[in-house]
């Protein structure tokens, strides 16, 4: 192992630096597999710049957890693991990063964040341990077992202080604004987790609107959610014929090109038909965009559930009188709200940062705003699909003259 540190060039943060102890790390085959998963799935078709990838938001993360740290005054080894913890906190995730989470939830038994199993298997255990550093503690960091996990799986960590302003350079969108330095140089620790100064206000408020804006725009946008719709459907599909249950854990392994091709490869004609619509940009059509004053939401799952979208789908295509394979329903999470686990240290004690700021309650009430059910078919079927999801998801007239367009 060299003695040298190595400089990187990134387009967000300038020069990052590698610490020698981690660049065997680097240059692993488990991290070098995220240089192949997009960043923000298929948000590519909506923004042709987001082809940015896990990879430099592993190196992005690990350069603010480094700074972080020293801001925290961390010893060398505790930092190593902070910074080791915040490199492999992705490498959890399947092809197109979150598309395919819920195929690992429940065909796996696991969500990316719990990565003891792969950092074993690949080899980075030992790496870690060369680096002098031991593997559990980083798989605990990245899990959020550990007191310092915060740093990593936070309201305010190092991944979303990353991410949301990679993700708005390379989407080109004015939104994500983060005061990152800011907000490391308000962060403290205190007897309740972490905590910021009252000063660092503002910038925490910074990334929320930021978290807030971008959902639409970026995160949520209706063509990028059409595209993984289809993506979903057709894993399923393929993971539902003969015999494809076994290369499950081999097929969500893959990088996002693999997985394509492999799907191209599927013996379900449904699934080669979704893939090339994709790679061709034929994608579905909004049948439904409601918000959540149409539906009832207490009715749709908590949490990304494929079942429920298959059953919703297939139910909807029967009284469309149309193939299964052409109705998607995607459900997401109603949101949660922002932030109320972030405290503000002031004097000896600490107050919830939402009693501090109303600005949070405000944005709260957006992101419920933004909610959107959808319902998505090819152009030629889709006046049927809309009539058939009016009637199965119990839709509600719209509360306003205006109607979302389709």
């Amino acid at each position: 192992m060299g003695s040298r540190s190595k400089t990187v060039r990134d387009p967000v943060h300038g020069y990052i630096e590698v610490e020698p102890a981690l660049l065997p790390l680097v240059d692993s085959p488990l991290l070098q597999r995220l240089r192949l998963v997009r960043q923000l799935g298929f948000a590519y078709l909506v923004y042709p710049g987001a082809n940015h990838t896990r990879f430099e938001h592993s190196l992005g993360a690990m350069h603010l957890a480094a700074r972080l740290c020293r801001h925290l005054e961390l010893d060398a080894d505790l930092t190593r693991a902070v910074t080791g913890a915040a490199l492999l906190h992705d490498v959890g995730h399947g092809p197109f990063s979150h598309v395919t989470e819920s195929f690992l939830i429940a065909r796996l038994g696991r969500a990316h964040q719990e990565i003891r199993g792969i950092v074993e298997a690949s080899g980075a255990a030992e790496l870690l341990r060369d680096a002098g550093v031991e593997p559990d503690e980083v798989c605990r960091l990245v899990a959020g077992d550990h007191p310092l996990a915060g740093i990593i799986q936070g309201e305010l960590d190092v991944d979303r202080m990353d991410y949301l302003r990679r993700d708005a350079h390379y989407t080109g969108v004015p939104y994500g604004t983060v005061d990152t330095e800011r907000l490391i140089r308000s962060i403290r620790v205190t007897g309740h987790g972490f905590a910021i100064d009252e000063g660092g206000i503002a910038a925490a408020e910074s990334l929320l609107i930021a978290r807030t804006l971008m959902r639409p725009s970026v995160y949520y946008h209706h063509v990028a959610r059409i595209a993984e719709g289809m993506f979903a459907l057709a894993l399923a599909l393929h993971l539902a014929e003969p015999g494809a249950e076994e290369s499950t854990r081999s097929l969500l392994s893959l990088d996002d090109g693999g997985c394509l091709q492999a799907l191209l490869g599927s013996s379900s004609p449904e699934t080669q038909m979704l893939v090339r619509r994709i790679m061709t940009r034929q994608l579905y059509k909004r049948a439904i965009y409601v918000g959540h004053d149409q539906v009832n939401t207490a009715a749709l799952p908590s949490v990304p559930d494929p079942v429920f979208a298959l059953s919703a789908s297939k139910a909807i295509a029967e009284l469309a009188g149309v193939r299964p394979h052409q109705v998607i329903v995607d459900a997401p999470p109603f949101p949660r709200d922002l932030s109320m686990e972030v405290r503000i240290s002031r004097g000896s004690g600490t107050v919830p940062l939402d009693e501090r700021s109303p600005m949070i309650r405000t944005l709260n009430e957006t992101r419920r705003g933004q909610w959107r059910l959808g319902v998505y078919a090819p152009a030629e079927v889709r006046d049927q699909v809309e009539e058939a999801a009016v009637d199965f998801l119990h839709v509600r007239p719209a509360t306003r003259q205006e109607r979302l367009p389709l």
